[in-house]
């Protein structure tokens, strides 16, 4: 006897991975319910990757009219930004991408359902309005929030969602955090006209990347105006009239700031879900345990994305969605997400991407590891006698150098790395790139001529 269920496949989460999940089983014949109560496209459309970079491009455009004016061009070296039409530009893009996943949603047949849903069962999902639907698998795909730190005053702090609602630069901001987000909102507000101070808990910026970019970065920071201040252990936020004051373990450091943004990490949205119930395990960032093949230890429940703890980039979280359904509803039973070999890039100013391994992992990982650099300054930088540097890396293990890791830390580093991502993915060797003919002159062509 076949037991008959409401859905193929209900997803929890209405963002990039949710979303992949939810057309990509359409194209696949099967009948699919999306329970999503906010806007679609999660964090990356709404809070995230897309007016993130929006910003992150006014950044960039003002800094290069500051290059122009150096170059002899009649404009002001710090532009007047109306952030508010910024802003208007920057919502209207995304409200075009809501519309085109609504019209997709419809088109494919997709039932969206505007409420939050929880878990009764295996494959039993109660609506925030008490309606209950079954599924034969169910996706969760909920996403993350950012987290506050758990010291006194932490409400009268920031999370990165609510960069997002500013009308304008604060004068002085101070950001919380060493991670790509902290990085972020330090370049991009020290660009637009705030001063910006970042307090790092650790030792260096991006613990994850390159320890010899990530100290080129922070340089590159210095000479754009932000302050840093590494192992700086904040105790307490006070307010004192409009201002905030920030303590820190060791005495207040330049202790009064118009704003305070927390960058100290994101937690999964796994509240509520009746996850424990089900006997799914949660982790203490509120992740939910999955295996290699993205399923829980319940069979007809997985995760993507955030909520998946893995490698938490939108990206991934499509390619995972995809693979998974593939793999439940393809006929392709040994289709799952590869997390080797991940290109990311943090949209600092300048930007700095990576894919493979660290010279620091690659040397635990092989005994045979060679490094070549090439510290340099982009034509343009140089042609205003600006100070940014780029610093390209690549890190070879073998007897044949196969290259195991790229990094770079320039501009155009963001567009740059996505070829070099195949070539790395191909296991592609030092060799190779030496008989690679360079495009000149470019930043890009430092990649093939290093020696």
């Amino acid at each position: 006897m076949t037991t008959h269920f409401d859905y193929d496949l209900i997803v929890l989460g209405g963002g990039s991975g949710g979303l992949a999940a939810a057309f990509r089983a359409a194209q696949h014949g099967k009948r699919v319910a999306m329970l999503e109560p906010g806007e679609l496209g999660g964090t990356c459309v709404n809070v995230g990757c897309v007016p993130k970079k929006a910003m992150w491009l006014a950044a960039d455009l003002s800094a290069r009219v500051g290059l122009a004016a150096a170059m002899g061009f009649d404009v002001p070296t710090r532009p007047t930004l109306d952030w508010k039409e910024l802003v208007v530009h920057r919502q209207g893009y995304i409200a075009n991408i809501h519309a085109n996943y609504l019209k997709r949603l419809n088109d494919t047949g997709v039932v969206r359902v505007p409420r939050k849903g929880r878990l009764l069962d295996a494959h039993t999902v109660e609506c925030s309005d008490g309606i209950r639907i079954s599924g034969e698998h169910i996706l969760l795909a909920t996403g993350a929030h950012p987290q506050r730190p758990d010291i006194p005053g932490a409400e009268l702090g920031s999370v990165s969602d609510d960069f997002f609602n500013l009308c304008s630069a604060p004068a002085r901001v101070a950001i919380v955090g060493g991670g790509y987000i902290a990085v972020e909102l330090a370049g991009l507000l020290q660009a637009l006209g705030s001063r910006v101070t970042l307090l790092v808990r650790g030792e260096r910026l991006l613990e994850r990347f390159d320890a010899e970019l990530t100290a080129q970065l922070a340089e590159n920071l210095r000479h754009q105006g932000v302050h840093l201040h590494f192992n700086y252990r904040l105790r307490e936020l006070r307010r004192d009239g409009t201002d905030i004051l920030a303590y820190g373990h060791d005495g207040p450091v330049e202790p009064r700031f118009d704003q305070v943004f927390f960058a100290t990490g994101r937690r999964g949205n796994s509240a509520g879900l009746g996850l424990e119930a089900l006997g799914i395990a949660v982790g203490e960032r509120g992740e939910v345990e999955v295996d290699d093949w993205q399923d829980t230890a319940v069979p007809s429940v997985h995760a993507v994305g955030d909520i998946a703890g893995k490698v938490g980039l939108t990206p991934v979280a499509i390619a995972a969605a995809r693979k998974l359904m593939d793999r439940l509803f393809g006929g392709q039973p040994q289709a799952r997400m590869d997390y080797e070999n991940v290109a990311s890039v943090v949209f600092s100013h300048p930007a700095l991407g990576a894919v493979g391994l660290s010279e620091e992992e690659a040397r635990q990982r092989h005994g045979d590891v060679r490094v070549y650099c090439s510290n340099f300054r982009p034509m343009l930088q140089a042609l205003a006698d600006a100070n940014q540097r780029s610093l390209f890396k690549l890190v070879c293990v073998g007897e044949d150098e196969r290259v195991v890791g790229v990094h770079l830390l320039g501009e155009s580093a963001d567009e740059i790395l996505q070829g070099f991502a195949v070539a790395v993915k191909m296991g592609v060797t030092k060799a190779q790139l030496d008989d690679t003919v360079a495009i000149h002159p470019t930043s890009a062509e430092e990649v093939v001529l290093m020696r």
